[in-house]
């Protein structure tokens, strides 16, 4: 399992869908209580929940960011591994802190993504039709400055990006996938 995490805006979704479309590695489709973005879809982007709905799944993990509850279920991976035996799962850091402690070390490779510049992520919500509010509520969040650097407890054995451009992005997570698949 490839965990993809580090601060909203870093480049989590697009990473995930490199990995989706050019390894055929299935995302692991993960629960929320938030409204979906524009374009986003139920049951591909995220199973879109209401409140009453999200606390009947059966869940690895789960946390509350910016006033809305996401989680991944453990039937969810076990959808995705009925796919295939090499999937991708998109967590903050908290989360992936929890799948490097709860599964087997050799089944979880965490990639944290990072950006040279952190003005950089306001742009990129921006950019990407956040609402202006929500942006600035976000940036002042626990979480926004918890998952701005790697944690200690994943330091050992992740990967990290420094995602400012794309081509070297794919370069390193192509590199990532061969070292890691070559060793399994």
């Amino acid at each position: 399992m490839f965990v993809v995490t580090g601060n909203t805006g870093t480049g989590k979704t697009s990473v995930t869908k490199y990995l989706n479309d050019f390894y055929e590695m299935p995302k692991v489709i993960t629960h929320t209580t938030r409204p979906p973005r524009e374009g986003e879809q139920d049951q591909v982007d995220y199973y879109f929940e209401s409140p009453e709905s999200f606390k009947q799944n059966h869940y690895l993990e789960t946390v509350q960011y910016n006033g809305y509850h996401y989680g991944s279920s453990t039937e969810g991976l076990e959808r995705a591994w009925q796919k295939n035996p090499l999937i991708t799962i998109v967590l903050d850091t908290a989360g992936a802190q929890t799948y490097a402690r709860e599964l087997p070390a050799d089944e979880v490779v965490v990639i944290y993504l990072t950006v040279s510049e952190p003005a950089d992520l306001i742009h990129r919500l921006a950019n990407r039709g956040d609402d202006v509010a929500k942006i600035e509520s976000r940036l002042k969040s626990k979480e926004y400055q918890r998952d701005l650097t790697l944690p200690a407890a994943l330091a050992k054995g992740s990967h990290v990006v420094v995602n400012d451009d794309w081509a070297d992005t794919k370069r390193q997570i192509d590199q990532i996938i061969k070292e890691e698949i070559s060793e399994s």
